[in-house]
């Protein structure tokens, strides 16, 4: 009997782990295969669902991928290296998007005359030997900079230059134009491909700009300032372009410049001086007491550390020699009188 309760129970936990391909359901499920996605109406068993949610989350989610991949195996199947796949038919679902789906990119200037002339791109190769260093160069990167530094340490003047003329810094300058060119025409490709005339300023378009073109984009010039253009000097002459304002050149804002408003700048000015002017000094009643108490305590302090035998002057202070009031202080030296005796001169002994 043990052998037998032992062989039913290996059969049960193998059934727990291989579960059958079949799964019944009370509502069939729809499925996309081309989207790979199911949606199953049955209705959740709300009570299993809260006594065991994991597990009966996980049974369901298991029940249903099973039945997409049954629906899988019934397409038709090839095998590629080793591999078995088959391939999906269109999807059926149709997912919301906020945008368009994309389409190709629109070809560069030069793919397009390469397409035209049927020039195939060449694949690179990496490294390549140069002669002079005796060594393996890059043919692109940071790498490839050094080397041609080394190479190049030293550079022939031409007779028709300026002996005095940096041959490294032109050559900097010539490689800054080029890469300055590139990225204009990398513009230009963009506008080509949006399908663009020509924006409001900056690149101008393949074509020769017209008088239109070059108005719009003096104005959204002048009009780039804090003033919205207001003190920007004007040429003899000159044309406002139609149809451009303030709305036009921010979208969605009114710009409106900081310190200019609708009167005059003489008004504004006196009305900014007058805002300062009639402002009042906020005054701390209980800090101005609380000072002057301190002081009158101080004071009366000072007047007890000199003793009150003394005859005081006239100002309150007590009187020194000649009459003169003595304070608290001691005289620095140089600054007392020298006192003339009948008997001889000489420097006062204090």
């Amino acid at each position: 009997m043990d052998v037998v309760q032992e062989v039913l129970e290996k059969q049960k936990r193998d059934l727990e782990r291989y579960k059958p391909i079949i799964v019944e359901k009370h509502l069939e499920v729809r499925n996309d295969v081309g989207m790979m996605l199911c949606s199953d109406p049955n209705d959740l068993d709300e009570k299993v669902l809260k006594e065991n949610k994991e597990d009966y989350l996980r049974e369901l989610t298991r029940d249903n991928v099973q039945l997409l991949i049954n629906e899988i195996w019934e397409l038709p199947t090839e095998r590629v290296d080793e591999c078995i796949v088959a391939k999906l038919p269109a999807p059926t679902t149709v997912l919301p998007r906020i945008r368009k789906v994309p389409g190709p990119r629109a070809l560069t200037k030069w793919e397009k005359f390469a397409k035209e002339k049927g020039i195939k791109k060449k694949k690179k190769d990496k490294k390549k030997f140069d002669e002079v260093l005796d060594k393996w160069v890059p043919t692109y990167g940071y790498r490839k900079a050094d080397a041609e530094k080394q190479k190049e340490w030293v550079l022939e003047v031409p007779k028709n230059v300026d002996p005095m003329e940096d041959m490294f810094q032109k050559k900097i300058d010539v490689r800054n134009e080029k890469v300055a060119k590139n990225e204009i025409q990398r513009m230009k490709n963009i506008v080509r491909a949006k399908k663009i005339d020509a924006p409001r300023a900056g690149y101008l378009g393949p074509e020769v700009a017209d008088s239109k073109t070059l108005r719009t984009v003096a104005t959204v010039a002048k009009a780039s300032t804090a003033s919205v253009g207001k003190f920007q000097e004007k040429l003899p002459n000159e044309k406002q372009a139609r149809g451009i304002g303030v709305k036009e050149l921010i979208p969605g804002t009114k710009r409106k410049a900081s310190h200019i408003g609708g009167e005059s700048e003489k008004e504004e000015n006196l009305a900014l001086i007058k805002s300062i002017l009639n402002k009042k000094p906020k005054i701390d009643v209980e800090r101005a007491i609380s000072l002057q108490k301190r002081d009158d305590r101080i004071e009366r302090d000072q007047e007890q550390a000199g003793g009150g035998g003394k005859k005081k002057s006239k100002k309150g202070g007590r009187k020194g020699r000649g009459g003169a009031p003595k304070s608290g202080k001691k005289p620095k030296g140089g600054m007392g009188q020298r006192a003339v005796k009948k008997g001889g001169s000489g420097r006062k002994r204090r």
